[in-house]
Order: C-alpha cells, then structure tokens, then sequence
C-alpha cells in the first residue's frame, strides 16, 4: 500500500466472503479503516490490531459522524502518511457518497484509488434467485434509490421511470415503498406487477414476495433491503423456490 493514499473499497452487502480478494489486501495492511455501519465484524477483524478504526456508521435520523468530518479524517490521516482505508457497503459509486469523497480527496490533493465491490443492487436480487435480466422476460433494468421520496423534492421522476425499464431495483426504500409502488401503479405500471424484497446481512438473505398493489397498500419492513420489480421476480416460483402469499415484516 501507499503511504499517504486513500483507498475507497467496497466491502460488498453484507456477507464478509463478497469483498474482493484485492479489498481484503488492503483492509489487512491498512494503517486507518474508516468504515461503515453494516460492515460484518468478520470483515473488521481482518484489520490489523495496531491500526486505527474508526465507526463511520449512519442510521437514519442518527450518524455517528457526519459527511463533512469523514471527509476531513480522510484527508487529515492521508497527509499525516497513513494508508487509508475507507470501507464502504457494497460498491463505493452505487448511493454510498464514493464520489463525493474522491472529489473532496482531488481537491486537496490527496491520491486515491476506488476498489469497486459487490452492490446490493445485484447481489440481493442474485442471492434470490431472481435475474435482473432474462431474454424472455427482461433486457433491461434500472437502479434508483428510495431516499429521494423522503426530502419533499422530485427526485425521480416516476412519471418516466415506471414503464421505461423491465426491471427496477430499489435501494434504501424501506420506509417509502408504500408511496413509491403508488407512484409506479399511478404512472402505468400494473398493480399485479409482482415484487420481491430481499433483506441482506452477514448470514445470506431473506426474501418475500408479493405483488405492487399489495406493497402500496403498506409494509412493514426493517432496512436495509434491496427490492425488485418486474416479470423477473416470477423466476422464483418457477425455479422450486417457497413463495410467500402475504406480506411480511422482516425480523
């Protein structure tokens, strides 16, 4: 590794065993890891005992530290000519502020590479057996985040987004689902679209699926979860795979 370099990997989403066999390289010979909440503890462990950890972690209404000081330590250890690692979920340019942080690092003159990792966007619909792309089904997708519903601005325009693409991915939804698949059946896409929404962690995943009028009508669901829809999501049923008949809370 290089003194005086950032290094912005990609832990993957969730399971320790999908960082890449570069990501892990450089967690174990890093001096700093600034890393993130939903990073596995067997990922932490691979950190050297005498380098300097430090919990980036954000919950929603809750941010063990903001954006502005994480960017300030990264640069801050980077010039004192520590190798940083900055540990992300998933992959550092998939919705986790990776470019910000490389913007930030160019300007004050600070080298860096990105280590792209596994996304949730395709290991979530993966690990439920549900292709994102099917030369029946599917020829094309789109990956858009849930958040957007919540900052009382556009954002994404449904209006366009709803019938344009086969398949959606959803990120970071959890609480605005219900208002999103209104959004979606408002604007074309028909209420008995099936759906699937996939809870990752450490263990491996759990998925349920249900239909686009079902979700609009509420869900309780605990994040982070990844959600799928489109005519893909039938796959599973199609494969042998249990599908659930109702909507249920992740626990």
């Amino acid at each position: 590794m290089t003194p005086g370099c950032v290094y912005l990997v990609g832990a993957g989403p969730g399971d320790p065993g999908l960082i890449t066999v570069k990501g892990l390289t450089l967690l174990r010979g890093a001096d700093v890891v600034i890393y993130d909440r939903l990073v596995s503890r067997e990922l932490l462990d691979e950190v050297a005992p005498d380098a300097i950890r430090i919990n980036a972690g954000k919950v929603a209404g809750c941010h063990a530290i903001d954006q502005n000081q994480i960017n300030t330590l990264l640069v801050q250890h980077a010039r004192r000519g520590r190798a940083v690692v900055r540990l992300k979920c998933g992959d550092p340019f998939v919705f986790g502020r990776g470019g910000e942080e490389a913007e930030v690092l160019a300007a004050a003159g600070i080298p860096f590479e990105v280590v792209p990792g596994v996304s949730a966007a395709t290991a979530a619909p993966a690990r439920a057996a549900i292709p994102l792309t099917h030369r029946r089904l599917s020829s094309s997708f789109a990956v858009v985040t849930g958040h957007e519903c919540t900052k009382g601005r556009p954002g994404i325009d449904w209006s366009r987004l709803a019938t344009a693409v086969d398949t959606l991915v959803i990120l970071m939804a959890a609480r605005t689902l219900p208002r999103i698949a209104r959004e979606l059946i408002a604007h074309g896409r028909p209420s008995d679209t099936p759906v699937a929404v996939t809870r990752l962690h450490a263990m491996g995943a759990v998925t349920i699926t249900t239909t686009l009028g079902a979700v609009s009508r509420g869900i309780d669901l605990a994040p982070p979860v990844a959600v799928v829809v489109g005519e893909v999501v039938r796959l599973r049923e199609s494969l042998g795979l249990e599908q659930a008949s109702a909507v249920h809370a992740f626990t």
